[in-house]
């Protein structure tokens, strides 16, 4: 019976495995990276591609919703690299990159606009996260009474039930 519990576990997991393969083949065939795929307003958007050939080294681009950028030599021959920031209070969504180049090169690709991180702590009760030395104090007093019961707890037992 126990082997067909993990017979049926490592058949999920290789059955998930299987079902991402076609998505990561088909993500490998862009000719354009959008790094970070999912952007938030605010942040920066990094536009790169090797699609305009070894020889050229400059082109345009133009966002939705960042407006309009140019792409310029990268870090290896034929790779050109263009940034642009996503505005304050741009709403979620999905977003088309359109990159041209020499000669009549155009590329288009989408990311996500993501809605704003959260920023600071979660509220989830003993007051203000500014206020750690008294939660550490109540935790040390919990452990230490947790620990205290545990010896006490020890010690009244006979001899026989410790066994």
């Amino acid at each position: 019976m126990r082997y067909t519990h993990v017979g049926a576990g490592i058949g999920l997991v290789l059955g998930a495995l299987v079902l991402q393969v076609p998505v990561a083949v088909a993500a490998d065939g862009s000719d354009v990276q959008i790094n970070p795929w999912s952007a938030s307003p605010g942040s920066t958007v990094t536009v790169t591609t090797e699609a305009c050939g070894p020889d050229v080294d400059y082109g345009k681009g133009w966002s939705e919703v960042g407006g309009q950028f140019h792409l310029f030599e990268g870090d290896y021959p034929g790779e050109l690299v263009g940034q642009f920031e996503i505005p304050e209070g741009t709403r979620p969504g999905s977003d088309t990159i359109t990159l041209k180049c020499p000669p009549r090169i155009q590329i288009t690709d989408t990311y996500q606009v993501t809605g704003r991180p959260p920023s600071g702590s979660v509220g989830a009760g003993f007051g203000p996260p500014e206020d750690s030395s008294t939660q550490l104090a109540l935790g040390g007093v919990l452990v230490a009474g947790a620990a205290a019961g545990g010896v006490v707890m020890m010690r009244r037992r006979t001899n026989a039930d410790r066994a």
